[in-house]
């Protein structure tokens, strides 16, 4: 078996994880549990996880990173827009 498929799952898993919390707090407005230094830092880290996995050619990182990526800097509007 190919282990790149456990990336893709663990990716996918990891990456979607993120989707109720951001669905959450745009259809209520509310994000005041949400961490803004949390959500910054894991922004920073997604993106360094990004370049490195460009950097080895890693699909599952680059897929996955991507939308992870998209969902945390949603949420990181949500958190300045209604703060």
């Amino acid at each position: 078996m190919n282990p790149e498929i456990f990336g893709h799952i663990g990716g996918a898993i990891i990456a979607f994880a993120l989707l109720p919390q951001v669905i959450k707090s745009w259809k209520t407005k509310s994000v005041k549990d949400i961490s803004l230094i949390w959500n910054s830092l894991m922004l920073i880290g997604l993106i360094t996880f990004l370049i490195y996995g460009i950097g080895i050619n890693s699909l599952p990182i680059i897929i996955f990173g991507s939308i992870e990526i998209c969902l945390t800097a949603s949420l990181l509007i949500l958190k300045l827009l209604y703060k």
